[in-house]
């Protein structure tokens, strides 16, 4: 059970209403639904599903070794937890376009990004990426638009081609990609502001930037990615940076002092982490098992 209030096809409807406002819509990553939560909690757009985060969950390289059942199923757990639309990496399109975009429409997601990479990818910000022709490319997209049932179901392309073939390459396959009907690109490993710029001066519609830290590309603040006109931004492995160096600095501190004394002020308290995941909400008057309330609690 969870207390959402809008159904899939309104989030979708939704999302595709707020797109058309010049104003940068902000989708942190999620690497599970209680960190989704937060995001909505907190205040942001919508959420973002990254295949990298999922590889890393799994204890895999972000390599396409992940399939379509195992990201879909946990998208769909991310995507039920709120109110907020969610899109999610679908990789390269796990081998059959159609049955992706039926797959993560069925499970509530409000769009997904496919790529013009080969089938054995990697992480979008390593070198030695292999693409797919443009052609090729154009065709799976032409499948993906019309596999979907919701025309609101986003499909977003993702182009690789910055790090392989060089800009201006990067901005024909960009052409080729919104005729053959994409609703959003996404331009990967761009590198700097001139680079997003020539993007949103030959693209025509939706584009979405990757605030990825680590990688290839300058991180641009809110106003400056809204300046450059893009329409989204992700953050997607982020929060899961932010939890496993937490993790691994409070292990380090009870392998060496025998117990978690120092770290209790670094973790969340009982208190919040209820109220998080809404405890009391699923009282029943009457019925003492359930009748719970966090106060007291820390």
């Amino acid at each position: 059970m969870h207390f959402t209030l809008k159904s899939a096809t309104e989030k979708r409807s939704h999302f595709v209403q707020t797109l058309q406002s010049k104003k940068l819509l902000r989708f942190p990553g999620a690497y599970n639904p209680l960190c989704a939560k937060l995001i909505a909690e907190i205040g942001f757009d919508g959420i973002y599903v990254s295949g990298g985060v999922m590889s890393n969950d799994l204890g895999l390289p972000d390599i396409g070794l992940t399939t379509l059942d195992q990201v879909s199923y946990r998208a769909g757990q991310i995507a039920r937890v709120t109110d907020l639309p969610t899109i999610v990496d679908a990789d390269t399109g796990f081998n059959n376009c159609t049955k992706t975009i039926l797959s993560f429409e069925e499970k509530g997601l409000a769009g997904c990004h496919i790529e013009d990479q080969i089938a054995e990818k990697r992480c979008g910000h390593l070198d030695n990426k292999e693409l797919i022709s443009k052609d090729e490319m154009v065709k799976k997209i032409k499948e993906s638009v019309g596999a979907r049932k919701d025309q609101n179901f986003l499909i977003i392309v993702r182009t690789d081609a910055n790090a392989v073939e060089g800009i201006d390459k990067t901005l024909d396959r960009i052409k080729a990609y919104e005729d053959a009907g994409a609703d959003m690109i996404f331009p990967e490993a761009m590198k700097d502001e001139k680079e997003f710029e020539k993007v949103r001066k030959i693209a025509k519609g939706f584009l979405l930037a990757n605030m990825t830290e680590f990688g290839k590309s300058k991180l641009l603040n809110k106003n400056e990615l809204e300046n450059l006109g893009y329409n989204l931004v992700i953050y997607p492995v982020t929060t899961q940076r932010l939890a496993m160096q937490s993790v691994e600095n409070g292990l380090k501190s009870i392998f060496k002092d025998g117990h978690q004394n120092n770290i209790i002020d670094k973790m969340q308290t009982r208190k919040r982490l209820y109220e998080l995941v809404e405890y009391e909400r699923y009282n029943t008057p009457g019925k003492k098992i359930t009748d719970f309330s966090t106060e007291g609690h820390d």
